[in-house]
C-alpha cells in the first residue's frame, strides 16, 4: 500500500499545521472543515480544501482526524455512505484527537470488520509543533496499521512510537495531560509563595529549572506564555478540563481512587470564572492573577 494522498479532516489550530506539513513533505493533501472560514489559510499552504467530507473520505489513501471531541471522530466514522460501507480499498485513519479509549477501541472494531484501520495517535507540541513537523505523537494499534502509516507519522513528528494495542495512544495521552493539568496548578502556587514570601516568580524558576522541581511547565510554558503574558499557547482551557475529565473517567471504570486528581479537576472546575474554557490553558500557572488564586 502506497500512500500518495492523504486527507485530513479538521483544519482547525492543529489540523492546518499538520495538513501543511504534509504538504511540503511532498504529499498531495485534501483538507476539510466545517468552517469555510479555513479555506484561504489552507489553500495558501497547498492544500486542497473539498466542500464535502464523503469526498476527501473516498478519495484519500490515508486519513488524519484533528477534531475537538470523541462524538466527532465518531460522527465521521459512522457517516451515512461513508468509510464502513466501502469494502474496496484499505484507508488507514490516524486519529489524532484526544479520545476515550473505550469508543477508539471500539470505533476501531468496526473500521477493521470493513477492511480499514485506524490508529489513535493523540500528539503532543502545539501548533507549532504541527506547523514544524516536530510533534510527538503517542500511537495505539495493530502494528502492522502502524507500519503502513509510517510514512505519515514520521512527516508529521519527531517522535511518534508505537505505544500498543488499540486505544493505548489514548491513555498515554490521558496520563501525559493528567500530568500536566497538575503541574500547571502546583508550579502557579509555588510560584505565587515565591512572590508572597518575597522572591521573584522570575529568581525562582530559574533555579526551579536546575533543581528536581523543574517540569515542561516551569522550563517551557511560564517562560515562554506566562512571564511574558502572551498567553497564546493554541490550547485551550476547556480542551484541559475535557482531558482531566476523560482521565478520571478513566480512572472510575478502572475502579482506581486518584485523591490528588480529583482535587486537581476541582481546581480547574472553580477556575472556569476567572480562566474561562476560551481562554489559553496555560493561563493556571497565572501567579499574578490573585482572583484565581485557588
Amino acid at each position: 500500500m502506497t500512500i500518495a494522498t492523504v486527507g485530513v479532516v479538521g483544519l482547525g489550530n492543529m489540523g492546518l499545521g499538520m495538513a501543511a506539513t504534509l504538504a511540503r513533505k511532498g504529499f498531495a493533501v485534501l483538507g476539510y472543515d466545517l468552517s469555510p472560514a479555513r479555506r484561504p489559510a489552507a489553500e495558501a499552504a497547498g492544500i486542497t480544501v473539498l466542500d464535502a467530507l464523503h469526498d476527501v473520505l473516498r478519495q484519500a489513501d490515508a486519513l488524519v482526524f484533528s477534531l475537538p471531541l470523541a462524538r466527532d471522530v465518531e460522527a465521521v466514522v459512522t457517516a451515512e455512505g461513508g468509510l464502513l460501507s466501502w469494502t474496496d480499498r484499505k484507508v488507514v485513519i490516524v486519529d489524532t484527537s484526544t479520545s476515550d479509549p473505550g469508543t477508539t477501541r471500539r470505533l476501531a472494531e468496526r473500521l477493521a470488520a470493513a477492511g480499514h484501520a485506524l490508529l489513535d495517535a493523540p500528539v503532543s507540541g502545539g501548533p507549532s509543533g504541527a506547523a514544524e513537523g516536530t510533534l510527538t505523537m503517542m500511537v495505539g494499534g495493530a502494528e502492522a496499521d502502524y507500519e503502513l502509516a509510517r510514512p505519515v507519522l514520521e512527516a508529521m513528528s519527531a517522535r511518534a512510537p508505537h505505544v500498543g494495542p488499540s486505544g493505548a495512544g489514548n491513555i498515554i495521552k490521558l496520563v501525559n495531560n493528567l500530568l500536566v493539568a497538575a503541574h500547571l496548578v502546583t508550579t502557579g502556587e509555588a510560584l505565587r509563595l515565591s512572590e508572597a514570601a518575597g522572591l521573584s516568580a522570575e529568581e525562582a524558576v530559574k533555579v526551579v529549572n536546575t533543581a528536581t522541581g523543574r517540569s515542561a511547565i516551569s522550563e517551557v510554558m511560564v517562560p515562554r506564555w506566562v512571564q511574558s503574558g502572551t498567553f497564546d499557547s493554541g490550547f485551550s482551557a476547556g480542551l484541559m478540563r475535557k482531558d482531566v475529565r476523560l482521565a478520571l473517567e478513566l480512572a472510575a471504570e478502572c475502579g482506581i481512587d486518584l485523591p490528588l486528581s480529583a482535587a486537581v479537576k476541582r481546581i480547574w472546575q472553580a477556575a472556569q470564572d476567572t480562566i474561562p474554557d476560551t481562554a489559553d490553558f496555560t493561563r493556571m500557572a497565572d501567579y499574578r492573577d490573585r482572583k484565581g488564586a485557588h
